[in-house]
């Protein structure tokens, strides 16, 4: 399990167009939004990241930037990028379900063919979106075991907003007895 405030696993992943993915490395001046998708198979997927990008300029307003991470490979992620006509929002591919599992996503196997038509892979991660602090720690997160019912985006930038002006800490940080 993350831990707010405390270091989340390291990743180094492939982008399409920006390069090799390094958390560590990102250089945002707030964080990073990483947003962990099923795949190309999944339709719920192209709408949710249809609104990241279209809200990814108001995160780098706040300093703030964004990646799409599946573990697709780069052709898969390639068609979910023109399907969701992105030109902001950055994507990342080749997640090993080792590192998905790292993060405390939950991994799912293959039902056969989607609702549109696209052979699910035998096994892949279900969906997570998580705010990294530029130190690499734990700010937010947000983990599910099926593809509906996701945080939007629009109320993750209002919630920086109150954050960066209330200097708000993380929270869910105690690990002590209860």
């Amino acid at each position: 399990m993350l831990i707010p405030r405390q270091k989340v696993p390291d990743l180094n992943l492939p982008t399409l167009s920006h390069g090799t993915f390094d958390l560590a490395n990102d250089g945002s001046e707030r964080g990073t939004v990483i947003c962990f998708y099923r795949g190309l198979h999944c339709p719920i997927c192209a709408n949710y990241l249809t609104e990241l990008e279209k809200r990814t300029s108001e995160f780098a307003e706040r300093g703030v930037k964004t990646i799409a991470i599946s573990s697709d490979g780069e052709d898969r992620t390639r068609e979910m990028a023109e399907k969701i006509n992105a030109t902001d929002l950055r994507f990342a591919y080749d997640l090993s379900l080792s590192k998905a599992r790292e993060w405390g996503l939950y991994i799912s196997t293959s039902r056969g063919k989607t609702s549109i038509g696209i052979e699910e892979p035998a096994l892949f991660a279900e969906p997570g979106l998580f705010m990294i602090t530029p130190d690499q720690s734990l700010y937010y997160g947000s983990v599910q075991t099926m593809p509906f019912v996701r945080p939007h985006f629009s109320e993750l930038v209002g919630a920086l907003d109150f954050a960066i002006a209330n200097d708000y800490p993380a929270r869910g940080e105690y690990t002590g007895e209860v």
